[in-house]
């Protein structure tokens, strides 16, 4: 889109992205669909946790989130302290700069509204506000799209949270239960829509042959591989006190369902959603020391849906895991540690298959597992029909974003650029 004096519009995308995490780049990946589609003409760039790697593999220009680099790792020293201290300084001037050459800013799905793993609320929380400030204050347009929100305790971040909702142009939810906690949470929610998570618009990959053993598919029902999607899970951000104990359950249970599995022949292939995720891949390939057992090196969504695509079932705990599968109508068995994955499952009609990842009981995984498996045609007929419908959402989605964010440009380009 080319406004009247001739300028394309500046858009900038906004998140953890190019960060190892496979769900946010894949969000990032649909909305530059988007707008490639509908606003060729736009110049788009990123203010991210990861440029280089957005740069690499999107094609766009990106800065990088946070001025000081060591901003996730914890400060001891006094010297590291001052300069987180100092970054978060730098970081309102760098973020209103960056903010006042655009003409929109997308912050494109992920859970940024949530606090269900931990968080610190002067990390992402505080960036986002800069952001949603930055742009009320400089009237660029915020829009917060398709994203997962749940209500928050720790009062800082709560806070940080609400504000940010509240300033940007434009919010969405990838779920019901996303936009009653902003509710909740005392934000104004009356305009505000639902729509399926972004990744639901990437396109289907066709089926693979990912490399690993496979088991034989016979009349009988499922027999062959299942996708296990793990995580570095250590519960959310209220569950600080007792996160080891939690990882322990949750890493138990999972290596012995897989020790179930591979007793019954099944192969097993290991899927991941973010980098820190490898050390639960680890743990479970030395626990159970079995050739029918592989990991996956997955760089993207669409590696993720080419292994659920060639698997007979999947049971996953990552949110992005789970839409993988069901994008790919396969069958999927989660582990929900958040309301997010509850809601999903439900919208899927697979809300039967659900258990807790905070107590994983390998023997009732199994029984679900096995139950799951029994209905597996019916389900994938199930899917098919609910992808569908995700996709037409999507597309409304889009055209509501449209025209939220890209009829208003031209006035506000035009204020900017006036001396």
């Amino acid at each position: 889109m080319t406004p009247a004096n001739g300028t394309p519009v500046r858009v900038g995308v906004f998140g953890l992205l190019g960060s190892g995490n496979l769900g946010n780049d894949g969000s990032l990946e649909a909305v530059l669909g988007y707008l490639r589609a509908e606003h060729p003409e736009a110049v788009v760039d990123a203010l991210c946790g990861g440029p280089e790697a957005v740069t690499a593999r999107f094609g766009i220009p990106a800065a990088r989130l946070h001025w000081y680099r060591g901003e996730y790792r914890t400060a001891s020293r006094a010297g590291a302290i001052a300069a987180k201290g100092l970054g978060k300084l730098v970081d309102a001037v760098r973020t209103a700069a960056w903010v006042r050459r655009h003409d929109v800013v997308i912050v494109p799905g992920m859970g940024v509204l949530e606090a269900t793993l931990p968080l610190r609320p002067w990390g992402f929380p505080y960036s986002l506000f800069l952001l949603c400030a930055s742009g009320r204050l400089l009237r660029t347009r915020v829009a917060l799209v398709s994203v997962g929100a749940a209500t928050i305790g720790n009062r800082p971040t709560r806070a940080l949270v609400r504000w940010s909702a509240r300033l940007a142009a434009y919010r969405s939810y990838r779920d019901a239960q996303s936009r009653d906690a902003m509710r909740a949470m005392g934000v104004d929610t009356a305009r505000d829509e639902v729509y399926p998570d972004l990744a639901f618009a990437l396109p289907t990959p066709p089926a693979g042959a990912p490399s690993g053993p496979s088991g034989p598919s016979g009349p009988s029902g499922p027999s062959g591989r299942v996708c296990l999607g793990v995580m570095a899970f250590h519960g959310g951000d209220d569950d600080r006190a007792r996160a080891e104990e939690i990882h322990r359950r949750y890493l138990d249970g999972t290596i012995r369902f897989v020790r179930a599995l591979v007793e019954d022949g099944r192969p097993v292939r290991l899927l991941t959603g973010d980098e820190c995720d490898a050390p639960v891949v680890a743990a479970i390939l030395d626990a159970v020391a079995s050739p029918l057992v592989t990991a996956a090196e997955a760089a993207s969504l669409a590696d993720l849906m080419r292994e659920t695509a060639a698997a007979d079932t999947v049971v996953a705990i990552r949110y992005h895991n789970l839409i993988c599968a069901l994008k790919t109508g396969t069958p999927v068995l989660a582990l929900c540690y958040a309301a997010k994955s509850d809601a999903l499952m439900e919208r899927m009609g697979l809300g039967a298959y659900r258990h807790p990842a905070r107590e994983v009981d390998a023997g009732r995984l199994l029984e679900q597992f096995r139950a799951l498996e029994k209905r597996s045609a019916e389900l994938r007929h199930t899917l098919a029909e609910r992808n569908l419908a995700a996709a037409r959402q999507l597309e409304h989605q889009f055209t509501a974003l449209d025209a939220a964010l890209f009829p208003a440009t031209d006035h506000a380009h035009a204020l900017r650029e006036a001396p």
